[in-house]
């Protein structure tokens, strides 16, 4: 789609992110190099290559430049670093690294409007008080994607065929292993989606106070009686969970699977495989539950500053952030990413009809997220969210997938190994 069809997307700030307010020329260091690492996957990382292009076009006293060198090895870090995972949980341990993006941009002198980031957001990037310490670029969360010509394939009508709840998923699911598909459904990140988003979806809780400290606890009725049904459908063969990261993306793309739950920024990787008409609705839900659906949360990779830098360096930054929020870049950012809106441009964008279906994994996730007001046990919780924790419970699942193991016991296993750090 043309990118001039975006020009005049305007508007302000959202929960999750901050007004554009331009910064003069006169503002940045003269000859300001700002260095940005990154370690994106590849159709991401063009985003971000194009992005840059267009702001070092536009610019003629602030260049940036993008590394993917390790930033542990390294005396000086990097002016600005997407992290995500293991690598953002060790840049934010210990002694602070970084330079709160809130505090950066005040100092610099753009005013960046922000209100408290919604409880569903990861909550890394954000400080006790609601302040933005990070930007972040990359949300995303567990949605259904579904190739409506495996549907048509199976006798089914794709825009009548419901997957709304989970019964209705397992007819679809019957139907499709009964036409011969041989992997109806699978699931990337399982304990992400089983667990963390699954609990949330049904205002059910993932966490627990101990002793002043609160740990995971996701070991509830509700999550051994998803998982136990998880189990049954892999024995039926309508649910297959492969072992290798991304594995389960890779043969969805390629046809094999006709169902996944993924991250709704997955949408964009799938329709550019060129092969497939895929359709996205919401994660199903249980509808005997009571108040389900709630809401499910958001993750992903957030731009930090790092600290120990000499201000005209952040006034540099500021510029560059600046540029990333305006009305016209929010949108080419997340129509090439998949990302969710930063800003309330990027969330007009995204309904608007100009765009077709060019963002329906936005619309669809943004719908999900804020279904219903996130309550406390609905919210994005920091000691389920690490990377330890998330690894811990897929490695715990995978003896329930290859029936070795019920999922009370998976579970319960899963609970005393991440409260207790191993």
């Amino acid at each position: 789609m043309n990118k001039k069809r975006f020009k005049g997307l305007v508007g302000v700030v959202v929960a999750c992110a901050a007004v554009w307010l331009p910064l003069s020329a006169t503002a940045a260091a003269a000859s300001q190099q700002v260095e940005l690492f990154h370690r994106l996957p590849e159709s991401r990382a063009a985003a971000l290559n194009d992005l840059v292009e267009r702001f070092n076009a536009q610019s003629k006293d602030v260049r940036v430049v993008l590394s993917d060198a390790d930033w542990r090895a390294r005396t000086a870090p990097p002016h600005l670093l997407i992290l995500e995972g293991d690598d953002e949980d060790e840049f934010v341990a210990g002694k602070p690294r970084f330079k709160p993006l809130h505090a950066l941009m005040r100092e610099s002198g753009v005013a960046l409007q922000t209100v408290r980031p919604p409880a569903m957001m990861t909550r890394t990037p954000v400080d006790a008080q609601g302040r933005l310490l990070a930007l972040p670029i990359g949300l995303s969360t567990p949605v259904l994607f579904v190739n409506r010509d495996a549907l048509r394939r199976a006798g089914m009508n794709p825009e009548t065929t419901q997957v709304n709840t989970w019964f209705e998923l397992q007819e679809t699911l019957g139907r499709l292993a009964d036409a011969g598909h041989t992997c109806p459904y699978t699931v990337s990140e399982p304990g992400r989606v089983m667990v963390e988003n699954l609990s949330a979806w049904h205002n059910e809780p993932v966490a627990a106070v101990r002793d002043k400290r609160t740990v995971p606890s996701f070991n509830g009725m509700f999550q051994v009686k998803h998982v136990a049904m998880m189990a049954s459908w892999t024995r039926a063969r309508y649910l297959h969970v492969f072992n290798e990261q991304g594995e389960s993306e890779q043969r969805f793309a390629s046809g094999d699977c006709a169902v996944i739950a993924a991250p709704s920024a997955s949408w964009v990787d799938f329709r550019r495989s060129g092969t497939l008409d895929v359709g996205v609705s919401r994660l199903p839900y249980y509808e005997d539950f009571p108040g389900a659906p709630q809401n499910t949360v958001a993750d992903g990779p957030a731009l930090w500053a790092a600290a120990g830098k000499k201000p005209a360096e952040y006034k540099a930054i500021a510029r560059f952030i600046s540029f990333w929020l305006q009305p016209e870049n929010q949108v080419a950012w997340q129509r090439e990413t998949g990302y969710l809106p930063l800003n309330r441009a990027g969330l007009l964008a995204s309904r608007s009809e100009l765009l077709g279906d060019d963002l329906e994994n936005v619309r669809v996730a943004v719908e999900q997220l804020t279904h219903k007001p996130a309550t406390p046990q609905s919210s994005a919780q920091p000691a389920v969210e690490r990377q330890k924790v998330r690894r811990i419970l897929d490695e715990e699942l995978a003896g329930v997938w290859a029936d070795e193991k019920a999922a009370k016991e998976a579970l319960d296993n899963a609970v005393t190994r991440a409260q207790g750090g191993n």
